[in-house]
């Protein structure tokens, strides 16, 4: 079984939380794209953990973690990542844990860049973490970057010297100081060492791993409307978020996903700039993220939040190519009298259910209908007859609004706070 867990929206959906709740089915987790600006919360018998670049299998002692080939990566967070779970008494091996050596590193300088460039758009700026992903990503793509099997290569210094004698040109049209060989060397070779016992040919093993029938699951980072083709442009991410791109991302471009589980909180949330016709503001909003705990893990910027946006929801769903969806935070819902959503854009005047492109979602204004709330704890509920009929309503108008099966709902952030609507 290949199972792709991906976001439907802007992300932050919660991919996290159901990843490390499905895992327990699956042999192998693997990311296949992004870097550190992802930030999956898991919460666990063993407590709460932010994780940016580990998959978020991780926590189970049962199951093989892959860093793809797709993936752009920091060795100094990751190495971070490794030191927080070790202090939690979770050692990663070799064994539990294995890096793509087609994976890019994410150099000093990337994250450096990240910044001058949003500093020098100033308000027209993109709203990046300023992680770096960007620039490393666009390097990618010239083909100019550092990937993890090169840290075992003689040539090394050399390729280091190649690539600073061109980033240096750009660094310094910033106005920064150039940055040196030996700075590089150093961060390589401090971050680089520790990490090279995890450094294979995943391919290789995820190859095996399948003609060897075992079950793979592909976690993705940010959801559909950050796609770099397919998101709203340019307030995307720098890579593919879609399911479709999972098998290729990760190593193994000839295999095809089984199931692609969906994930959508019950509102909407969004870190980050761009068009997100579903805003709430004032007191209203502030409400609703004090409520679901709305704060970049990644970031710690407050989210943006609104109601939920059928729109942009069954348009994501699409992209996705969703054989079902797990909706998470319900019970956020819980204080609401009424629970607003959005059911259609209005656009100079006109109204559409159909996900717009470019400036004409800028003009887009919401149409708000409201349901009846439920206004009583739920964290107990643990089937579908548990809920309360209001809440079951609620669960089954997303539903059929988006066109695709609830199959998971989440009534908390601990891994046993969910049901189970059957396959």
């Amino acid at each position: 079984m290949l199972t792709a867990i991906v976001g439907t929206n802007w992300g932050d959906e919660g991919k996290g939380r159901m990843v490390d709740l499905l895992s327990q089915d699956y042999e192998i987790v693997c990311r296949y794209q992004g870097g550190n600006n992802a930030g999956h919360t898991v919460i666990n018998e063993r407590g709460k953990f932010i994780l940016n670049l580990l998959p978020s299998g991780i926590l189970r002692d049962t199951t093989t973690n892959v860093m793809g080939a797709g993936m752009v990566v920091d060795l100094h967070h990751l190495c971070g990542e490794l030191d927080a779970l070790a202090e939690k008494s979770i050692d990663i091996t070799p064994k539990h844990l294995k890096i793509s050596d087609r994976a890019v590193i994410c150099m000093p300088y990337h994250p450096m860049m990240d910044v001058l460039e949003e500093e020098r758009l100033g308000a027209k700026r993109f709203g990046s973490t300023r992680r770096g992903i960007a620039p490393v990503y666009s390097d990618k793509y010239m083909k100019k970057v550092v990937r993890f099997g090169d840290l075992f290569s003689p040539r090394l210094k050399e390729i280091v010297t190649d690539l600073l004698e061109w980033k240096n040109l750009l660094i310094t049209a910033y106005g920064h100081a150039p940055i040196t060989v030996d700075e590089i060397m150093t961060y390589l070779e401090q971050y680089g060492n520790r990490l090279k016992p995890y450094v294979c040919d995943t391919t290789e093993f995820l190859t095996e791993a399948v003609a060897a029938g075992k079950n793979v699951m592909f976690e993705a980072q940010l959801g559909a409307l950050r796609d770099i083709d397919y998101g709203i442009c340019p307030y995307t991410s720098s890579s593919p978020t879609l399911a479709a791109y999972a098998p290729i991302g990760a190593g193994i471009p000839g295999a095809r996903l089984d199931s692609v589980v969906g994930i959508m909180k019950a509102y909407s949330s969004c870190v980050g700039e761009g068009p997100f016709v579903c805003e709430m503001d004032g007191e209203e909003a502030h409400a609703l993220r004090e409520a679901g705990g709305e704060y970049g893990a990644a970031t710690g910027r407050p989210r943006r939040v609104g109601g939920f946006d059928v729109v942009a929801s069954r348009y994501g769903a699409q992209m996705q190519g969703c054989t079902e969806i797990a909706l998470t935070k319900l019970d956020v819902l819980s204080y609401m009298e009424r629970i607003p959503v959005v059911t259609a854009y209005e656009i100079d005047g006109v109204k559409t259910t159909h996900f717009p492109y470019g400036d004409a979602l800028l003009r887009a204004k919401p149409v708000i209908e409201y349901l009846p709330g439920f206004q009583c704890d739920i964290s107990d509920a643990h089937t579908p007859d548990s809920l309360p009929e209001n809440a079951l309503r609620y669960v089954r108008y997303i539903e059929s609004a988006v066109g695709c099966k609830i199959r998971y709902v989440s009534c908390g952030a601990e891994r046993d706070r969910y049901i189970d609507f059957g396959a």
